[in-house]
């Protein structure tokens, strides 16, 4: 079986497409590239590419239409007629930005195209959290009735970690549920919260009175986990936590000591430092729920960042027809 699969001639100019949901089962909105003349090459179906697959991939194309691969100077380098690369999501963090910058790279981004599927699962992961729903549904598969007795979330406090997008969705959907929100962005200042549902506070504050915490931010510089066993100190005892953020967020030991000791009543991880993540001593503990990956992956959102991705794509290349002069 071959690596890659292409569409169209050989002689139009090639876009690398790597999102897993989209070498699986495609999209409407990619017979746009081959519409406007370009070619398609797909990586490997369903799977996320390794650096060795890029660069094999990349070098001849002019622009990638990437997923949340890394993507290494070494990568970039060795694509000397790479233009732009277009994200079908926000998340650019594993992209070496710098090396980008250097060799003239343009990186877009599908801003707010998946919000709403990852704070839909957000508030879902919340109710499985703290009514043990996915633990409930085993046992009775199991044939054993064992009940965990659980919290309502009215007039419970939610701490949100970044009031993009998606915090602002989630914030909106908490206080339909009859939940206080408090949030923190360090990228925000109190007038961006004037009309928001929430109380904008200090980290620490956030953290210490929020009976459920959720991320929403990148992680801080040099990839330092935000949620650490100092954060962790601040938290209430029996917090719950959600991330469907970024793996990098929490230091994976830490937060293991603090479910142990239950400092932590539950943690519920949809993003993952490795992915898959493997015979993971987190994800295999009673109190995690974890999901793969899934927080953007709706119909909805993927046709939202593929139409944007490839909209970004298209406005930045210009017509085909410019590049095959250099084939």
């Amino acid at each position: 079986m071959k690596l890659h699969e292409s569409i169209d001639i050989m002689s139009d100019p090639k876009i690398l497409i790597t999102p897993r949901s989209l070498t699986s089962a495609g999209h409407p909105s990619l017979t746009r590239l081959s519409d406007s003349g370009y070619q398609a090459v797909m990586s490997r179906s369903g799977q996320q590419p390794s650096e060795a697959e890029l660069l094999e991939l990349l070098p001849d194309c002019v622009g990638y239409l990437a997923g949340v691969e890394p993507i290494t100077e070494r990568v970039l380098a060795a694509a000397p007629r790479l233009h732009v690369i277009s994200r079908n999501g926000t998340g650019i963090n594993n992209i070496d930005i710098d090396a980008a910058t250097r060799l003239n790279i343009t990186v877009l981004r599908a801003d707010g195209a998946n919000a709403r599927g990852v704070a839909e699962l957000t508030v879902g992961l919340v109710f499985a959290l703290v009514r043990a729903i996915p633990l409930s549904d085993a046992q009775i598969k199991q044939f054993c009735w064992e009940r965990r007795q659980g919290v309502e979330l009215n007039g419970r406090k939610l701490g949100l970690v970044g009031f993009g997008r998606i915090g602002q969705l989630v914030a909106g959907m908490a206080t339909g549920l009859g939940m206080e929100v408090w949030s923190h962005d360090p990228y925000l200042d109190e007038a961006s919260f004037a009309s928001a549902p929430c109380r904008f506070e200090s980290l620490p504050n956030v953290l210490s009175q929020a009976d459920v915490v959720s991320l929403h931010c990148p992680p801080p510089p040099g990839d330092r986990p935000l949620i650490n066993s100092k954060t962790i100190g601040w938290m209430k005892q029996g917090a719950y936590l959600v991330n469907t953020a970024r793996g990098e967020l929490i230091d994976d030991l830490d937060v293991l000591k603090a479910l142990n000791c239950d400092k932590l009543s539950g943690l519920a991880i949809d993003a993952f430092r490795r992915e898959p993540p493997g015979d993971d001593p987190l994800v295999r503990h009673p109190k995690v729920i974890a999901t793969p990956h899934i927080g953007a992956f709706t119909n909805e959102s993927v046709s939202r960042a593929c139409e944007a991705a490839v909209e970004n794509l298209l406005d930045c290349l210009g017509p085909a027809e410019k590049y095959r002069e250099t084939l």
